[in-house]
């Protein structure tokens, strides 16, 4: 479980690598913003369609997977609406104590984000085959740069070492989560169907109700769709490498 721990919390700190360019440049162009976006979204629809959810019939059928994703659609709808968190294409014109407050909301939105991808590498883990924990964590820390992009770029004009607090920690779920997943499937085999399919469906859910929506939003649909096609080539080339 330790390693497990460990691996997930290096997935959920690539967070900060996404900060880099902000930390550097201060400001970059919407069109790679975007297209680093879908290639998280082509990522994150791979790792749950194959890595889950394909598992997840093969040990549990339709039943488990029809209601693990239902009740992960379910979960991550309620979060989202009674946790305060703003997604990141509502806050671009923030400035100063303003951009602060919308820097901690934007975080807290990647932290929801990132709590399902924290869930899948501990369910992976738990799934006994360790080749699986390794590719959602590593699938998870490639579509984590841009999101921690995301959470710096429209709070560019805060300090250095702010911006990177923000970003650093927004990714300190994922670890929590894969404590989680992995304790859930730790009591029973049983119940490990009905945890990778809920990981894969709220995985869907934030890929459909944010990211798709938030790289569609500057004019970039285009770029941004072939960034998902690049994310699910890149996805299906490492699983097969793992193999």
């Amino acid at each position: 479980m330790v390693s497990a721990i460990l691996i997930s919390l290096a997935a959920g700190l690539a967070t900060g690598i996404g900060a880099i360019p902000i930390l550097i440049f201060r400001k970059i162009p919407a069109v790679y913003h975007d297209t680093l976006l879908g290639f998280a979204a082509g990522v994150m629809l791979t790792a749950a369609s194959f890595s889950l959810l394909l598992p997840a019939l093969r040990t549990g059928g339709i039943v488990h997977a029809a209601v693990g994703i239902a009740a992960a659609s379910i979960f991550v709808f309620a979060v989202e609406r009674f946790i305060p968190h703003l997604h990141p294409h509502f806050g671009k014109e923030s400035h100063g104590d303003l951009e602060m407050g919308k820097g901690f909301l934007m975080a807290m939105a990647v932290t929801l984000h990132n709590f399902p991808e924290g869930l899948a590498v501990g369910v992976g883990f738990a799934s006994g085959t360790d080749n699986l924990g390794l590719f959602l964590a590593a699938a998870i820390a490639a579509q984590n740069i841009p999101e921690g992009l995301a959470v710096a770029a429209p709070i560019a004009g805060l300090s250095r070492i702010k911006i990177l607090c923000f970003t650093l920690l927004s990714g300190l779920a994922e670890p929590i989560a894969a404590v989680i997943g992995m304790t859930m499937c730790g009591f029973s085999k049983s119940i490990l169907p009905f945890g990778l399919a809920f990981a894969a469906g709220a995985m869907i859910y934030v890929v459909s109700d944010q990211i798709i929506p938030e790289c569609h939003s500057n004019g970039n649909e285009t770029q941004a769709t072939f960034g998902i096609i690049v994310g699910v080539i890149s996805m299906l080339i490492l699983q097969e490498s793992l193999a």
